[in-house]
Parts: C-alpha cells; structure tokens; sequence
C-alpha cells in the first residue's frame, strides 16, 4: 500500500512537470538560429557543423518550420507536415542528422509551428493528403474558418468564425474543427517523437483562441513551449492564463524597453515603460511573477533590420543590449546575427550567468540609473551578477569592495559577489566565419567552343541536386527571355571541384544573349547578376572569372614534354595522355581535344 501510495504521488509530479509550460527556475539560454533569408547561413548541415561551439553555450536552439513549403520559403506559409521535409534548410535527412546531434551534445531543439493559418496545394481550399503511420491526414474546405477571405472568394468554407485575429495571406484555420485538432495533435507528436524536437515555438498564437494551445500542449506534452504573443504586456500575461499555463511567452516589453534604450542613448528607459506595459519579468504584476514565462530577447527575425520591410532594428549598442539581457531573469533568446557578430563576447556572458546561477525567476533589483549607464543588480543560486550598461558604464564604480570585476566590453561591465571571478571557466569559441565550399578558381573541364554562349555556375553543396537558370533582358519585363516559369530552365551538370562544390553549366539557346541571369537551388538564389559569355559565377559571391572560348583540336602529343592528365566532359579523370583513349571528345590541360 505504501508502495502504491508512492507511485501516485510520482505519477501526479511528473503530469505537473509536463503540463507547467516552461521549467520554473530554469537556467538555459537558447538561441535563435535563424534570421530572415538566412537560407545560406542557417542550413541544416552548417548548423550541425557548429554544433560543439553551440553546446558549450545554448541549451536550446529554436530553427525554422522544417517542412517544405512549395518553394523557397521560411516557413511560415506552410504546407506539407508529415510527408516532405525537403525545406529552403536542407533534406529531411540532414534534418534529422542536426537533430540528433544537438541532443546527444546537450541541446535541445525547438520546432517553429506554423499552425494559425495553411498553405494550399494548388488552389483556395485544396491540402495535401499524407499518410503517416498508416492514417492519412488530409484537412478540407470545412476547416477553414468562415469568416476567412476564400469565403469572400466565393469558395466554400466551413461553418465556425475565427476564435482570433485573422490574416489575409493563407487560410485561417478553424481550431473548433474536429479534423483540425486531429491533424495538429498527429503533426505536433510526429515532431516531438519522430524528428526527435523538444518544444515547440507556436507562430501567430493571437490569430486562434489560447484554450487551444492549451489542448494542444496537453495532449503532445512537450518540455518547452513559446507563444509569439506580439502584444501588450496585459495581453501576453491573460494568453498565458489562458493556456494554462501550459506555455510561455515572448517579452515583447522586455525587446522594446531595451531598443528605446539604446536607440536613444538614454539608459533611464530600462526602468520606465510606457501604460503600465512592463516586462514579463517586472516585480509590478500585483499577484505573481511572471518570469517563469518570460522568454526575454532584444531581436528577432520581424524586428531585425531588413532590406524588404520597414522594421524596427536595435541601431546601436547590440552588445549593450545582449548584456543587460543576459543579466536577467526569464530564458534569454539570442538573435542569430547577434551571436555571429559577437561569439565570443556572447559566450562569456553565458558563462558568467551560469556560473552565478541566474535562472527564469531569478530576483532582481536596480542599483543605480542616469541617461549614461544603469546598473541592475540579480541574485542567482550561487552569487550576484551586477551589470552596467550604457555609454557611461566604464565610469561606475559599485558601492562595496565584494563587487569584482569579471568580464568588460563596450559599454558593458560585468562584476560578481559571493565568488571569485578566476572561478569562471569561459568556453573557447571558434570566432572564424565558416565558409560553404570556397571558391578554388577554375576547374579544368570547363571549356566552351568556339562561338558557343554560356556561363558557368559552381555551388556549394547546400545548393541541392539541381541548378536552375532564370535570364532576362533589360527592356522586357522581368520574366525570362524564353518564356519560362520559375525557376527557369535546368543547367547541366559538368562535376565537381576540388573545394566539393557541384560545377553546372548553362548554354543560351536565345536568339540573342540575355542582359541579366539568377542561379537557383535548394532553395537558394543568387543576387541579379549581369550575364558574361562565359562567364564562371560563383555561389552569391558573383562573377569570378570568365572562360576563354577554344577550338575543338584533334589529339596530337607530338613532342609534349611531359605526361597530361586526361579528363571526359564530366570532369573525370580517365588517363593520361600516354594511355590508350576511345574516341570522343577530351580535356586535356584545359583545352578541349578529340580522339578518333
């Protein structure tokens, strides 16, 4: 009987545990793995590369929505959720490849879920069918909200109005819908037990009713979950009640707070906030500390700074910012950009943080504040991290000799009480930019004829297994010169260059040549590019050499003075010069030459 009595009380604290949302006195940093067009930086395979250098700081790694989209995409015009994960990031098998190596170093991985709105197939209410462990998922016109625009459209849509905001980009669906919450409760258990994610990162959650992520948390059981609330702080506060608890949130005060700051130069604003908005993390809720729920960060791939949209970027002071942030209670969530600028920096301040013990509910209070620096002093398990921020920072001095130094940078400064700062192991990063197959010039089956037209592409390997060619002139209209669609027409493969790089070669069959030209794969696309003939164009990084046009020459060795490599027109060794050749056509010493 004892024993029984026992077992209950472990089952009951291991459902609470999975029901809380987010882990109370949680002391992990995740970062944010991506930014907006990352398509080159943040594939899945680099990402995997990076993978010691990231467990030696984050505990969670938040990635892109990972199923394919119909075409580039970042993710949020979702389509396919069981069937094809063949995203703009990688295959599914490099997917899982990064997912499985993540957790085996100790980090977990959050899914990005995109389940507020849906892609179709083809037209305004027709979704993928896909069979997944024997049942076949399949959503229909009837799981479309009522008030949607295909409803507008004249199509037929199902019966119950959205329980949130609508948006005019794709379907909203209908969380009422029986069908619908069948497919989410499959496709968010395939993520969590068969591509092997952590937690979930819920996109657009104010555009259907929090009651349903709520269902959804509960059923699936995921260790973390995060709303993109994108709100007022009361708003996010009553989206949390109204999961249950079951899931945290984005501090969007926390982000705005701390641009206004910096923006500003005026570091006073850390402590005021405008309507009564604060922070998820402020003591000023009458009842409860919210932290635990906080998800704090200063930047994200809506806010960042971007060539396509009107965004509201931190312009200054990013180190500052990241500083204060990781000071802090709530989980932190490092921008992508932020840590490629700044690893080494970022990753000391981890460690000061982990090593003093700050966790989400961490209590804090604020020691001193001008318009040049503020000082905010917080209390973890195993010390006190006080953190000056702003330009005036260098110039404060804390009050009491148990404050030390630890760590310093520009307009930052870190000291510690309760520990010797020599104590801090600070994790060794690898600072230098990975580079995907470097350029390794010219490869020397790479030739062209005589009036021949053409131009070469070599992509790295995260490109994908076919390269398209998208050309056009300058007084037409943008669309390509033979009429094609998009992505345009397939180059050729010729081999592969020392570097591991696919070489692909494109012939104009146009009357005339081109003014403009766009290589295309995997999800990724190259700048406009001005068309050379013959010209050797290298992954974004542009035109890199041009190759000269030769005529085809019959093979004659009389009086070489020494022995030449010979190679078909795939780029594959196949003799030399002194071995016996079938007839064709050959490279020999980058020119081309037939055998009879």
């Amino acid at each position: 009987m004892r024993r029984f009595y026992s077992s209950l009380i472990f089952c009951f604290v291991v459902l609470t545990a999975m029901a809380q949302g987010w882990p109370k006195s949680y002391s992990g940093v995740m970062l944010q793995g991506f930014y907006w067009n990352s398509y080159a930086d943040t594939q899945w395979t680099r990402l995997e590369r990076q993978a010691d250098d990231l467990a030696k700081v984050f505990d969670l790694v938040w990635i892109p929505q990972s199923g394919y989209c119909g075409g580039q995409s970042m993710g949020y015009d979702d389509l396919y959720w069981f069937t094809n994960y063949n995203s703009s990031f990688g295959t599914e098998a490099e997917l899982r490849s990064m997912i499985k190596t993540f957790k085996y170093k100790g980090i977990g991985t959050i899914a990005d879920v995109v389940i507020n709105h849906r892609r179709n197939v083809s037209s305004w209410t027709d979704f993928p069918a896909e069979t997944y462990n024997g049942v076949t998922y399949q959503m229909t016109y009837n799981d479309i909200c009522s008030d949607d625009e295909a409803a507008k459209n004249g199509q037929k849509v199902g019966p119950n109005k959205d329980t949130g905001e609508g948006w005019d980009g794709m379907r909203d669906l209908d969380h009422k819908s029986e069908n619908v919450q069948t497919n989410v409760k499959a496709y968010l258990k395939f993520l969590l037990n068969d591509l092997g994610y952590t937690g979930f990162r819920y996109d657009m959650v104010k555009g259907y009713s929090a009651e349903f992520t709520k269902m959804y948390n509960e059923d699936s059981k995921p260790q973390f979950s995060v709303g993109e609330c994108w709100d007022s702080s009361n708003t996010i506060k009553n989206w949390i009640d109204g999961t249950g608890k079951t899931s945290a949130a984005f501090d969007f005060q926390f982000r705005y707070t701390v641009r206004n700051a910096a923006n500003a130069s005026d570091w006073t604003k850390l402590g005021q906030q405008n309507d009564g908005n604060y922070p998820l993390i402020s003591k000023n809720y009458e009842n409860a500390s919210y932290s635990q729920y906080a998800v704090t960060f200063v930047e994200n791939h809506d806010t960042e700074k971007r060539p396509d949209a009107d965004q509201d970027p931190i312009k200054k002071d990013t180190l500052a910012a990241n500083a204060y942030l990781l000071a802090m209670p709530g989980t932190p969530c490092v921008f992508f950009t932020h840590w490629k600028a700044y690893k080494q920096e970022i990753a000391n301040m981890i460690a000061v943080r982990k090593t003093v013990g700050i966790t989400n509910t961490s209590a804090y209070v604020n020691m001193a504040s001008n318009k040049d620096y503020y000082a905010v002093q917080t209390t973890g398990t195993k010390g006190k991290l006080l953190v000056v921020v702003g330009t005036g920072a260098a110039g404060y001095t804390p009050n009491g000799s148990e404050w030390k130094k630890a760590i310093s940078g520009y307009h930052y400064v870190y000291y510690v009480s309760d520990l010797d700062p020599a104590t801090i192991v600070y994790p060794e990063i690898n600072t230098e930019e990975e580079k995907d197959g470097e350029y390794a010039g010219v490869p020397a089956f790479c030739t062209m004829e005589e009036g021949e037209r053409c131009a070469f592409f070599e992509a790295p390997v995260s490109w994908g297994s076919q390269i398209f060619v998208w050309a056009w002139m300058n007084n037409g209209d943008g669309k390509d010169y033979l009429g094609t669609a998009w992505p345009g027409v397939s180059a050729t493969k010729l081999g592969t260059a020392d570097n591991g790089n696919s070489v692909w070669k494109w012939t104009v069959t146009g009357a005339v040549n081109p003014d403009n030209i766009i290589f295309s794969g995997g999800g990724m696309q190259t700048e406009n590019m001005k068309y050379t003939n013959g010209g050797y164009y290298f992954g974004k990084d542009g035109l890199k050499a041009t190759v000269t046009a030769t005529a085809i020459r019959h093979i004659d060795m009389t009086g070489q003075p020494a022995e030449h490599a010979v190679f078909d027109l795939q780029g594959r060794q196949v003799g030399t010069t002194k071995s016996s050749l079938k007839p064709g056509v050959y490279i020999i010493n980058k020119q081309k030459f037939i055998v009879r």
